[in-house]
């Protein structure tokens, strides 16, 4: 009973920010698969995601679970369909005023930035904390471990990489177009894009390893490859790419991508033939000599 209490309370939260429970839950950086079964009651919310609702909601997480207050800020719920203790945090300084998106945002961008500029395992915690003006108790109020804080990041990256994607060819109805879209927006042309493709690269890695990271990496390349072969299909309709396996061509052109832009990063920077223009012509080439259809008469 108290767990439908809680998604009750959860689902005013969400109505009160007036956006869509996916968009909510880009901004409390969970799988929004994981809140719409929390919601409909066949999962429990955990007491990081609650802390990160409250946040974004702008509301007591107490009020969320239907709690009393306890010993030493402790919050206790009377059941065990929701966890049972959620602690506030303790900051060492004073709060700063709360950041753009809100805390867990801030904390997974400054999460993102920083294994770009070191590599994962070697940024810790307080690291994290400094850069949000905070302390390591509000990193672990709403990211209790690394494991969650590094799938949050997959996540956000996940999130922001299909949303520029999403922007950069609203409207574009040509196939061609499109496809070379995409390909510059994969390409390490910008100190962003760069900073972007480190942290891949170290995901890449991780993903190895965790179960966890690595099933997101499965779904964001069956995303990534899926857009890509979208294109394709449209292109051969309109007569732009000659008639290939759309599918077949997706997987070697994402996995050109990756190749190439890996070399990039890995290349010293103003070394001949091996920078993102290099790269960017010779993706444009493998369109060209694969894909695009003769021109007739």
């Amino acid at each position: 009973m108290q767990q439908d209490e809680v998604a009750a309370r959860v689902r005013q939260v969400i109505d009160a920010t007036g956006v869509s429970a996916r968009e909510f839950a880009r901004r409390i950086v969970i799988d929004p698969s994981k809140l719409s079964r929390s919601l409909n009651g066949t999962r429990r919310f955990t007491a990081a995601e609650l802390a990160r609702i409250a946040d974004i909601g702008g509301v007591d997480v107490g009020r969320l679970i239907g709690a009393t207050a306890g010993a030493a800020g402790e919050v206790t719920a009377g059941a065990a369909a929701t966890p049972s203790t959620v602690r506030s945090p303790s900051p060492s300084r004073s709060p700063s005023p709360s950041p753009e998106g809100g805390r867990p945002l801030q904390i997974v961008r400054e999460t993102v930035r920083l294994i770009a500029e070191r590599g994962f395992h070697a940024v810790r915690v307080a690291d994290i904390a400094a850069a949000c003006h905070t302390s390591t108790a509000a990193i672990h109020y709403h990211f209790p471990g690394r494991d969650e804080l590094l799938e949050a990041a997959v996540r956000w990256c996940m999130d922001e990489d299909t949303r520029r994607r999403a922007e950069a060819t609203a409207g574009t109805r040509h196939a061609g177009d499109e496809l070379r879209l995409l390909i510059e927006l994969q390409t390490p042309r910008t100190e962003q894009q760069r900073r972007q493709w480190c942290v891949w690269l170290d995901l890449w890695a991780e993903a190895a390893r965790s179960t966890t990271v690595g099933r997101l990496h499965v779904e964001y390349y069956r995303q990534w490859r899926g857009t890509v072969a979208d294109v394709i299909r449209r292109g051969v309709e309109q007569g732009v790419f000659r008639p290939v396996d759309a599918d077949g061509a997706a997987l070697a052109l994402t996995a050109l991508i990756d190749g190439l832009a890996s070399q990039v990063l890995a290349a010293e920077l103003g070394l001949p033939g091996t920078g993102a223009p290099a790269m960017h012509d010779a993706l444009i080439a493998h369109v060209d000599a694969c894909l695009t259809a003769p021109v007739s008469g």
